[in-house]
């Protein structure tokens, strides 16, 4: 029984095989219609698109041409070519804006960008871009059933900005220029106020000022020492019960011992 069926499915298959090369060799454009559309419906992206790549400008004009520029455009979408498939949606929602279709196709290419955004390590110029193309989209269509899930990308690729910033800061700390590592961390804190990564960033700055402070020529440590735990008061005050209590402590009573020294002398 179950090789009978595997002998039909196969048999299924070479005639579909079959009927799209023939439909791809065919002058017959109403045919090739015919076929890209079925191949659409059950998800076969790449041979529909094909055919639509064949077709598409014998009907450019034509009141089919609205369905199969969008169908064109979310081939590539499903096929994981996201800069095309953003390409193509952007022409369509310019082409057709009154399309019911132009809502899904906006979002669509908004979300291509989203999906072109690299790891946090990376550069972010697409990062910035896909932020600023749902944002458009939310703004365009604040009552889209796509809003929620537009947000929460938004959400996510901002999280993504703050985290680059903050491990670029972070590693001015490891390599030890910590001048540097407080501007980071001072410039993330003032941009990002609201970021899930701000007591991170309040230790970390305090961490910072307190190697700049030990390690300064006598000249500078008193100002530096009363700027690091200006910094120590600052996680306090933000955390008093902050995770990094302990670590912050110390810091600060090798800071007081160490401008009691300093005072005495």
């Amino acid at each position: 029984m179950k090789q009978a069926t595997y002998i039909l499915f196969a048999a299924i298959l070479l005639v579909s095989c079959s009927d799209f090369q023939k439909a791809l060799k065919s002058e017959d454009i109403a045919k090739k219609f015919t076929m890209a559309d079925e191949l659409y419906e059950v998800g076969k992206w790449s041979k529909s698109k094909r055919l639509l790549d064949q077709i598409l400008p014998k009907y450019r004009g034509k009141p089919q041409a609205e369905k199969l520029t969008f169908m064109h455009a979310n081939c590539s979408y499903e096929m994981g070519d996201y800069y095309i498939a953003s390409y193509h949606f952007d022409k369509f929602t310019d082409v057709y804006p009154q399309s019911e279709k132009a809502e899904e196709a906006a979002f669509k290419s908004a979300k291509g960008y989203y999906f072109n955004s690299p790891v946090y390590s990376k550069e972010q110029k697409e990062t910035v871009e896909a932020i600023e193309k749902l944002q458009l989209f939310v703004n365009t269509y604040p009552k889209s059933e796509y809003l929620p899930e537009a947000n929460a990308l938004v959400k996510e690729l901002d999280f993504k900005l703050e985290k680059k910033a903050f491990e670029i800061a972070k590693q001015y700390d490891l390599i030890r220029d910590y001048k540097a590592s407080i501007k980071s961390f001072n410039n993330f804190l003032l941009e990002f106020p609201g970021s899930s990564l701000r007591e991170d960033a309040l230790f970390y700055r305090l961490d910072a000022a307190h190697n700049l402070a030990v390690l300064s020529i006598d000249d500078l440590k008193e100002e530096r020492i009363n700027d690091a735990l200006g910094y120590y008061n600052a996680l306090l005050r933000a955390y008093p019960n902050s995770k990094y209590l302990e670590e912050a402590n110390t810091k600060k009573e090798e800071l007081e011992k160490e401008l009691s020294t300093f005072t005495k002398s």
